[in-house]
Parts: structure tokens; C-alpha cells; sequence
């Protein structure tokens, strides 16, 4: 179990689903995209990888950034190892400081992943590596690029070191522990970071509220999105649909990849105002701290 942390944006969904080599997390350059604990997994000749995707760590403003905080506090515990992923920047900000504090009460190998290294010179990683050294003593400095995945041979044959033997936890073939009606939710999402600007996705929730295979092998899958507006309401839709249709669209295009099949997506847009700040809504739409 090795825990991928870091503050928003700095590539751990990217990095994860390099790693599996199936998209499992979704990405937008948009913060706070992953709200929930990913798990991914990789089974490599003996050794089998749990890699536990978090949501960035940033000052909450609601009840879902509440929970989404403690989620990354929670998943940096009872682990066989820690990847702290930061951006080739020689300072180390609050966020880090904070996970570099919880690590060192931890006492696993904890690795510095230094990512996005195609966007500097490397003469720059050194600053940046001394920078990290003088806070924590870690197991092992890394220079990688998830986007263009160099380094990720070098990451896992490290990680492999730090695997307790035992019993697999998965079947050889899985990717993650996620239902596939929720990844379906989550391509949906995605899809709304990707086509919307500023507050409006970020105030966006998606319910999966049909998910059936016909004996065809057709998948029918119904979604509701919920936003905190009815002017993000109208955003959504878009002028004669058009904006719906559009995610609904690209949604569609993935959901079809990663099933493997022909799906029928239909979508709604409602209105639940403020719903981030209602906790019987949060954990409705999937998001308990309780778990």
C-alpha cells in the first residue's frame, strides 16, 4: 500500500494512472479534482502495487473540503510507504511542510517525487532537491514526469523494494477497487472541469442513478448533475443544449473506452443550493467521512 500525496495540481491522479497504465483517476487542470481516495493497482511479476491516489491537500472552504482534507490525513497513515509528489519549485510551501510533519511521525520510506520535469532545466532539480533535504531526511529523491512517464520504471523497481511480502490483495488482473458505475460518474465529472470555467464545476456533483448492461452488452447509463445555482444550472445546459450535449457527449466517447462497449448516456441538471456545505448531501453523493 504506497501513498501518493501532494497539494493540488501537482500530478498524483496523472501519476497514478501512468503507473496502472489504465485511467483510473481523472484529471483536469482545475484544483481539487480528485475528492475521493483512488486506489489503483498494478500487478508486476510478484509484486503487487496499491497505489492510493488523494486529493490534493488545500485550506478548506466547506464541508466537502473538510472531508476531502481529512481523506489525505487518513490515507497517510498504515501504509508501507509514502510518495510525496511536488512541483520542480526550490521551496518548500505549507501543504508540504504539513505532509513532511505526518511522515516523519510515520516511520515507513518515504520518497520525494519531484514531477513535471520536462517544464525545467536540470540544473534546477538541484536547488530543489537540496531545498527538501534540509526538512526531511528521505528515503530516495526522484525526478519524474508522469505526463511524459520518465522515471516510472525507476519509481516502481524502488517502490518494489519497500513491499512486504504476503498475499495479493487483488486479482492479478484489476486496476482499482472503484465500482464501475462510479468511474462512469467520475468521466462525467471530469468532463465538467474540462468544458466549464471558474466557481461553476467545482459546485458540481454527479449521481449515477441507472447502470445496466442489456444482453447485447449495452450499457444504459443515466446521470444527474447537480449543481449549487440556477444560473450554473443554465451554464450547464448551455443555449439550446448545446453545452450538455457537449459533456455528455465526451463523456459518453470515454465511458465506451474504458467499458469496452456501446453505452446509451442520458444526463439531468438540478438544482440542490449550497449542497457542499450540507453533510446529509455530501454523503449522499458518495463522500462519508465515516468510511
Amino acid at each position: 500500500m504506497i501513498t501518493l500525496c501532494g497539494r493540488p495540481n501537482v500530478g498524483k491522479s496523472t501519476l497514478t494512472n501512468a503507473l496502472v497504465g489504465e485511467k483510473v483517476a481523472i484529471v483536469s487542470n482545475k484544483p481539487q479534482t480528485t475528492r475521493n481516495r483512488i486506489c489503483g493497482v498494478l500487478t508486476r511479476g510478484e509484486c503487487q502495487f496499491v497505489f492510493l491516489d488523494t486529493p490534493g491537500l488545500h485550506r478548506a472552504a466547506n464541508r466537502l473540503g473538510d472531508y476531502m482534507v481529512d481523506v489525505v490525513r487518513r490515507s497517510v497513515a498504515d501504509v508501507d510507504a509514502v510518495l510525496l509528489l511536488v512541483e520542480p519549485i526550490p521551496n518548500v510551501g505549507g501543504p508540504e511542510k504539513e505532509l513532511i510533519e505526518q511522515i516523519k511521525k510515520m516511520h515507513v520510506p518515504s520518497v520525494l517525487v519531484i514531477n513535471k520535469i520536462d517544464t525545467v532545466e536540470k540544473p534546477q532539480l538541484l536547488a530543489v532537491m537540496e531545498a527538501y533535504s534540509k526538512v526531511h531526511d528521505f528515503t530516495a529523491i526522484l525526478p519524474i514526469s508522469a505526463r511524459r512517464k520518465e522515471g516510472l520504471e525507476e519509481l516502481l523497481d524502488l517502490a518494489a523494494t519497500f513491499l512486504p511480502e504476503g498475499t495479493q490483495l487483488f486479482p492479478r488482473d484489476a486496476v482499482t477497487d472503484q465500482p464501475e458505475r462510479q468511474i462512469c460518474g467520475e468521466i462525467v465529472r471530469e468532463k465538467l472541469l474540462y468544458c466549464l470555467d471558474k466557481e461553476v464545476p467545482h459546485g458540481t456533483a454527479v449521481e449515477v442513478t441507472k447502470f445496466s448492461e442489456r444482453e447485447s452488452g449495452i450499457i444504459d447509463l443515466h446521470v444527474t448533475i447537480y449543481c449549487e445555482k440556477a444560473s450554473h444550472k443554465g451554464i450547464i445546459i448551455g443555449k439550446q443544449g448545446s453545452m450538455l450535449k457537449k459533456i455528455s457527449t465526451m463523456a459518453r466517447e470515454d465511458v465506451e473506452r474504458f467499458m469496452g462497449t456501446k453505452v446509451y448516456l442520458e444526463t439531468w441538471v438540478k438544482v440542490k443550493e449550497n449542497w457542499r456545505d450540507n453533510l446529509n448531501l455530501i454523503r449522499s453523493f458518495g463522500f462519508d467521512e465515516r468510511d
